[in-house]
């Protein structure tokens, strides 16, 4: 395969996986040596085993973060801090894009930045939605109040009035606390709900003070 072949075959795709390039005649073993050969021209960049991107010359499409945390692992989402900072919830910037799945935990360093996932159980999947990043571009991600939630699941005394203190939480005026409970099915859970509440209520009552 030429690589003017394989720009035409990537089109405006911001990752692909090696299946892309198989159809027709092509030989397994030949594309991924020459996958091989391109990554370490430069020409392309590896992700994972089977899971790539083009170099920025080459590329017609930059791909979003969100978009190569779905494609690193599949059964996940983009949840916790990733999705509260998207959302504006938290004010902090978040290095990692962070994530949740039904498979192995772990983290992944990439061209593109890291990502850590955390595993969940599959009946835990759920509270996202699949959204328009940039042109063409869509990812499945938590919705506020789920990331929230996912974050305070996964983190010991996650339900602690010190720990949801320091999250620095904002906007919790677009927070819809009713779609919050129908995700919070554990007693740690419902605590927490509570303190955000407060935390809401709180910061309502200093905008109102301004």
């Amino acid at each position: 395969m030429e690589f003017e072949r394989l720009l035409g075959v990537v089109g405006e795709e911001p990752v692909f996986e090696t299946g892309l390039l198989l159809a027709g005649e092509m030989e397994p073993a030949d594309v991924r040596r020459q996958l091989a050969r391109w990554t370490k021209a430069g020409r392309v960049l590896q992700l994972r085993r089977g899971l790539y991107a083009l170099a920025t010359p080459y590329q017609k499409t930059k791909p979003h973060p969100f978009v190569v945390a779905n494609r690193l692992v599949h059964s996940s989402y983009v949840s916790r801090e990733s999705a509260l900072a998207y959302y504006g919830l938290i004010p902090e910037y978040v290095p990692s894009v962070t994530s949740v799945t039904s498979g192995r935990p772990g983290r992944w360093q990439t061209p593109f930045g890291s990502y850590d996932f955390r595993h969940v159980r599959t009946e835990r999947l759920r509270g996202y939605q699949r959204v328009e990043l940039a042109a063409g571009q869509w990812a499945l991600v938590a919705t506020a109040e789920k990331g929230l939630l996912d974050l305070i699941y996964l983190n010991a005394g996650g339900d602690s009035p010190a720990y949801l203190e320091e999250l620095r939480l904002q906007h919790l005026d677009t927070f819809n606390f009713v779609r919050a409970a129908e995700y919070a099915d554990s007693p740690k859970l419902r605590r927490a709900l509570k303190i955000v509440q407060r935390l809401a209520e709180r910061e309502a009552e200093e905008y109102h003070a301004l």
